[in-house]
């Protein structure tokens, strides 16, 4: 999720051959139609801004002629209804997925959900039924819970059973229309109350519903616990949505520590056919960088 700034150097082999030109620029040509990726990467709207610079619509079409096939769009809870049901009305044009969006009522950077407290609760359900209309206008499938700040003042199981308690709520809106809740520990600071994966698995097995899901984000578990692929071997029958972001520096595959030639390999294995989202920032700025992420993810991806 976009809540930090993000800076690190792409691998310098392939990083100076790109800001040479010796990467194609056409690759980066509006119009021009590149080779589908085969693993479901989803950028997210932002990334391309320079090489679409027209606004949302016209870089989506670059999305889709770049061989991208999802969209991520962490922000659509908060934009109009029209922007809402050109993106649904694009996407479907573009036969392109629908990604994550976050279901953010104002509560999910303080404590709240893990206290128990009916205010919190009735504001997170108020924002999943919100959500199942959004969901419809854009044919989404999953959609991003973060459940707020530790109460420190309550022991950890009455915190857990409050946030199991409020999963099970939302999962009574949400699994009738087929959509999922995909709950994301994060590694942004301490007060977070998800924080592991094995925890989120827990939670998952508590709440029982195909409505709550894990969203491995690997950046933000690589920063917490590492052991990536061991980790979700572990926890994978929760898995039903992964996010990227290497680490240091939360930039694109290449830039940090993470092996994503094995741990893409890895999903790939597992016959995983969901969406992988680009949750990251530009290792390098202006249509050059852009290339050069484009180029990267042409480097990782699995046939």
């Amino acid at each position: 999720m976009e809540r930090r700034g993000f800076i690190k150097k792409l691998g310098l082999g392939s990083t100076v051959l790109s800001l040479s030109g010796g990467l194609s620029m056409g690759a980066l040509a509006k119009n021009q139609k590149a080779a589908t990726f085969n693993m479901d990467f989803a950028p997210h709207f932002g990334m391309f801004r320079n090489s679409a610079p027209g606004g949302i619509e016209d870089e989506l079409r670059f999305m889709a002629d770049q061989g991208f096939r999802s969209l991520e769009d962490n922000g659509l809870l908060g934009r109009s209804v029209a922007d809402q049901e050109m993106i649904g009305k694009l996407l479907s044009e573009l036969n392109m997925r629908m990604g994550v969006f976050v279901i953010d009522g104002g509560d999910n950077w303080k404590v709240s959900l893990a206290t128990g407290k009916q205010e919190f609760l009735d504001t997170f359900l108020a924002t999943c039924r919100k959500s199942v209309e959004v969901a419809k206008r854009v044919n989404a499938k999953w959609m991003t819970v973060v459940p707020g700040y530790f109460e420190r003042n309550l022991p950890l199981g009455i915190q857990t059973a409050n946030v199991v308690e409020a999963l099970k709520r939302g999962s009574e809106i949400l699994e009738p229309h087929g959509l999922t809740m995909v709950l994301e520990p994060l590694s942004d600071n301490p007060d977070l109350f998800l924080r592991h994966a094995d925890q989120t698995f827990m939670i998952c097995k508590a709440v029982d519903s195909p409505a709550c899901k894990i969203l491995y984000d690997v950046y933000h578990m690589q920063r917490n616990e590492g052991n990536l692929i061991a980790t979700m071997e572990k926890t994978w029958d929760e898995i039903a949505y992964i996010q990227i972001g290497d680490n240091p520096g939360r930039k694109e595959p290449g830039t940090g520590e993470i092996h994503y030639g094995n741990v893409f390999k890895y999903i790939h294995e597992k016959g995983f056919d969901g969406i992988l989202g680009m949750e990251h920032g530009n290792a390098f700025p202006g249509k050059e960088g852009e290339e050069a992420l484009i180029e990267a993810y042409r480097k990782v991806d699995i046939s």
